[in-house]
């Protein structure tokens, strides 16, 4: 199941382990990735919290945790190709994180209620 939350960051979860990276909406919007600022491993991050930033060709976005854990994985292919995040913003995680709080799920929006907010926001 993929959670959205309002500031376009996703939430692919498998078990208790979830992939966080932004959406297809936010990277179209961004434009051209050039540099994607990680957690270490280990790091704790916390839901509604800053965790990094995408920079692009246009704008510096800060992103925001969907859910709180401790990172178990950072994406380090985009350390050397941070455009891999405009080619699959879906395949492309940029950390997992092992859930401590599932519950903070029922705060996040499901795909159609996404769609909806995407829509909302280009009015």
């Amino acid at each position: 199941m993929i959670y959205y939350s309002p500031s376009h960051e996703y939430a692919r979860i498998e078990g208790n382990i979830a992939y966080i990276g932004i959406s297809d909406y936010a990277q179209k919007a961004l434009g051209n990735v050039v540099y994607v600022d990680m957690p270490e491993q280990g790091d704790d991050v916390t839901a509604g919290e800053e965790f990094g930033a995408v920079e692009s060709v246009k704008a510096a976005s800060d992103l925001f945790s969907p859910v709180s854990g401790a990172v178990i994985n950072i994406n380090e292919a985009l350390i050397d190709n941070p455009r891999l995040i405009n080619d699959d913003a879906m395949a492309n995680w940029i950390i997992t994180v092992e859930m401590t709080d599932p519950s903070e799920l029922e705060g996040l929006m499901d795909e159609e209620a996404y769609k909806a907010h995407c829509a909302a926001e280009k009015h």
